[in-house]
């Protein structure tokens, strides 16, 4: 219990000293790896599944050759991309706020460290290693954020690509002469 309280007091000192910038990474941290985890979740184990049920919908349809198979084809594609790519778009989004906020606590940080400048004259040194520690660990704390979840969401988007070319392939079109259709 003492070991979980000193990491629990670690890590509000830690964020305390890097000011309330620090608190918005931390969330939209947490907010994309949740995202992350619910991706890597569904294409690891779910989308099999899905991808099955896929197939067997259109296999179930007796016409996959005409203008109209190619269109329901088509569709079926596009709302399994859609399902496959669910929240990645987010995912990146978070990817790149992340050094954003951390751009912010730099700002925030040295604003701190002007203002001090000011009303002391240049004098208090702790006054002012207090605003530069606020301006330097959320630039630290966003880079380290947005450099793990750009890692991931790459290899997220890879494997997302992957699993939607399978389906593709899965699902074959045949020509009126027999031949299967791209």
């Amino acid at each position: 219990m003492l070991l979980i309280y000193d990491i629990w007091d670690g890590f509000l000192g830690f964020m305390a000293q890097g000011g309330q910038v620090l608190w918005l990474i931390f969330g939209l941290a947490v907010l994309m790896w949740a995202m992350l985890l619910e991706r890597f979740s569904f294409l690891l184990f779910s989308v099999s599944k899905e991808r099955e049920r896929i197939i067997a919908e259109w296999q179930a349809r007796p016409d996959h050759s005409s203008t109209y198979a190619h269109w329901i084809r088509d569709a079926i594609l596009s709302r399994s991309q859609a399902m496959i790519q669910r929240n990645i778009p987010m995912i990146k989004t978070c990817v790149a706020l992340c050094p954003l906020f951390g751009l912010l606590g730099t700002v925030t940080g040295m604003v701190e460290v002007f203002t001090v400048m000011a009303i002391s004259g240049g004098g208090n040194a702790r006054g002012m290693a207090g605003g530069v520690s606020r301006a330097t660990m959320p630039t630290m704390a966003g880079m380290v954020a947005a450099l793990s979840g750009l890692f991931v969401t790459t290899w997220l988007e890879r494997l997302a690509t992957r699993q939607q070319r399978q389906l593709e392939e899965q699902l074959d079109i045949h020509t009126p002469s027999g031949a299967a259709h791209a």
